[in-house]
């Protein structure tokens, strides 16, 4: 990168935070990028490039600076100047009009009503000045919170700095989304650490972490749903605060309504009842306000509440069944994770007859017995679990549980390590563990070899044909023809499935290994870092702490996986299979890569693609070079049409048609194919 003087440093580098601030938003706002990851990863290096050289124009509003610093050694104290309070609560209809009575005796005129979705979090009060983040903070007891800012930084969704210099402060609730929170507790599992009991607890939990790069790796977000200093701005009621916060580049949740009178806002509660299920995180209510700001001021607070708000709480969804069975199944990294398995019941919308008890300490502590009824939600409704049993419906029959000595799999003793809670299966022959890892292996996160579901890698264990993922590479079409039920075409799939996988970048292999600890983005980290999986094997776990996001425990476990021959025989015989154990992307710290044929081209991938999906055509444009978006516009250079291709089509059509963009390509499956071959990619 050229040389340039400090005040042009300065314009780059301030054109590049609102750049990076808008890609945020778009990404985790509003759930519509613009750019790949590899762009963005792009204006990110650019950044920082541009700070180290320029040191003295670094900022705290920088976006570089959202994971920054050592570990606090604890929170600092934050006094509210205006205070957080609670919200009481409503329960039922009737608590709602009588709300709305002693609303209407104060106010004597009409009243209207903003209804907001009730996020499960932690409440977060954040102070602007000048238009930067300068404060996060707890609510605390309402009056004194806790300080954490450097966390807060680290949530993308938070905007370090606003389209306006404002001095204000905003309240909202940081929560961790669905997905996150399964992610989580599976990690925790795997690493035989306790789980959270629902999202807002790993929310809460995750926000008081003293190393923010902790807090950074757990997905968190925010809503935000107050003004609680407008900094001098005229503003007349809620729906405007929310309607001015989110033009500002808040996030402020969608899902509301405004209504003139408590039978509509009735009637928006109960319509939520059943299908905030379905949103990504999760809800316990509906919270209401008066939506004018004098109304507001002229009902005034109660000692702990505001008497122009209320928090509507949908009834805790539980259910009595009675426990069949307690299973045992052993997951890819031999833990042995019994199973509840109980007598159908409905919850939140779905039938469950099926809840995890994660290990043996805590069915003890529940006093959980086969034969019990027993008392079970989703928790955060999302995932099955058993709260309590009922002892006093015992009659005597039931079965206290205790964990076998040896695998329920393959017979051999089961290891409980120093400091976890699991039992685990250490046999690397286990049928278990094999079977959990190949499944791991060809799914579309890893490997993504197409047509071998959970069905075929069974039967390929029963009849001997594979042992290990190695063995994949190996399978021939005589073989898999002596099955039931595969036909010619399906076996040609297949195998033309596990050819193609053999090009796939090194981080889908990492994470297809099922090396314990590491995840999806870890995979991909270590393979930007090292680039080939020889460097990675040679790594000791001071070389792997060294990269930001692998911790210690990660790295024991990578240093531990690799220094089995066994693992050190597998990588060999995927080489010499023609696995490929390179990362094909561009690496840190290059200002541009080699081999990139489509550097400059911007693609929009549209329809169905007969011969790989949308994820992994992606993935080729941008290692050859390319950027991929997801809306055609004069900036697209190449349309990928597939099948059934709709809109997208359509409008480049237009663009070509009207002139405004004659030189858009419009590609058929076969030429975009044709294009990777040209480049040494063989599909």
């Amino acid at each position: 990168m050229r040389m340039m003087s400090l005040s042009d440093a300065a314009k780059r580098i301030e054109e590049l935070k609102e750049q990076i601030a808008y890609h945020n938003r778009r990404y985790y706002v509003l759930d519509d990028p613009e750019i790949t990851d590899a762009e963005y990863d792009l204006l990110m290096r650019e950044l920082i490039h541009l700070e180290q050289t320029y040191p003295e124009l670094l900022t705290p509003d920088s976006p570089s600076q959202r994971v920054n610093g050592a570990p606090a050694e604890g929170f600092a104290k934050v006094v509210h100047e205006i205070p957080m309070l609670s919200l009481s609560n409503a329960y039922g209809p009737d608590d709602m009009r009588e709300f709305d009575r002693r609303v209407r005796d104060v106010i004597q005129g009409p009243v209207r009503y903003v209804c907001e979705l009730k996020i499960d979090g932690l409440a977060v009060s954040l102070r602007y000045e000048n238009g930067v983040l300068v404060q996060g903070a707890t609510r605390g007891d309402g009056e004194t919170g806790e300080d954490i800012t450097s966390n807060i930084r680290t949530i993308r969704t938070v905007p370090l700095r606003l389209k306006e210099p404002l001095s204000i402060e905003v309240r909202g609730e940081a929560y961790m989304p669905k997905p996150a929170f399964v992610r989580l507790n599976e990690q925790r599992e795997a690493a035989g650490e306790p789980l959270f009991a629902n999202p807002r607890n790993a929310a809460a939990g995750s926000l008081r972490q003293l190393d923010p790069k902790v807090a950074a790796s757990r997905g968190l977000s925010v809503f935000v749903y107050s003004l609680a200093d407008a900094g001098g701005v005229s503003l007349d009621s809620h729906s405007q605060c929310l309607e001015w916060m989110d033009a500002l580049g808040f996030p402020v949740n969608p899902n509301r309504g405004v209504f003139d009178n408590i039978e509509d806002v009735i009637a928006f509660i109960e319509s939520w009842a059943d299908k905030r299920h379905d949103l990504p995180y999760a809800t316990d209510g509906m919270v209401v306000k008066v939506d004018s700001l004098e109304a507001q001021r002229k009902l005034g607070f109660t000692a702990k509440s505001p008497r122009w708000a209320i928090a509507y709480k949908y009834a805790a969804e539980q259910a009595e069944t009675v426990l069949r069975h307690i299973i045992l199944s052993v997951g890819r990294t031999g833990a042995v994770t019994p199973t509840a398995v109980f007598d159908p019941v409905q919850l939140a919308g779905t039938t469950v007859t099926r809840a995890s008890l994660h290990n043996e300490d805590l069915i003890r502590q529940k006093d959980i017995r086969v034969g019990d009824t027993i008392v079970v939600q989703k928790a955060g409704d999302i995932i099955p679990e058993v709260v309590r049993s009922l002892p006093e419906h015992r009659t005597g029959a039931e079965v206290p549980f205790t964990m076998p000595e040896h695998c329920p799999q393959c017979g051999q003793p089961l290891v409980r390590l120093p400091e976890e809670v699991a039992w685990r299966c250490v046999n690397p022959s286990c049928p278990a563990l094999i079977r959990e890892s190949l499944i791991h292996f060809v799914s579309r996160d890893a490997m993504n070899i197409e047509g071998l579901g959970e069905q075929w890698i069974t039967l390929l264990l029963e009849k001997g044909f594979v042992r290990n993922v190695a063995d994949l590479y190996r399978l021939t079409k005589e073989k898999l023809m002596t099955m039931e039920r595969m036909g010619d075409k399906l076996a040609s799939n297949i195998l033309q499935a596990i050819e193609a996988s053999k090009q796939n970048s090194l981080e889908r292999l990492l994470f297809g290994l099922g090396i314990r600890l590491v995840g999806e983005k870890a995979a991909k980290t270590l393979a930007k870092e090292f680039g080939d999986i020889h460097r990675l094997m040679s790594c000791t776990v001071e070389d792997l702490t060294a990269v930001r996001e692998i911790g210690p425990k990660m790295a024991e476990s990578i240093v531990t996986y690799f220094s089995s021959p066994g693992a050190q025989q597998l990588i060999a015989d995927l080489e010499a299979l023609g696995v490929n154990t390179k990362y094909l992307g561009p690496r840190p710290g290059s200002d541009s890569a080699e081999n990139q044929p489509f550097a400059g081209l911007t693609f929009v991938l549209t329809g169905t693609l007969a011969n790989m999906d949308r994820k992994v055509a992606s993935e080729w444009v941008e290692r050859l070079g390319g950027k991929v978006t997801g809306s055609v516009s004069k900036q697209t250079d190449v349309v990928v049409a597939g099948e059934k291709a709709g809109s997208k089509l359509n409008k480049a059509q237009a663009l070509i048609s009207s002139g405004q963009k004659p030189d858009l390509q419009i590609w058929d499956e076969a030429a975009f194919l044709d294009a990777l071959k040209r480049h040494g990619v063989e599909y």
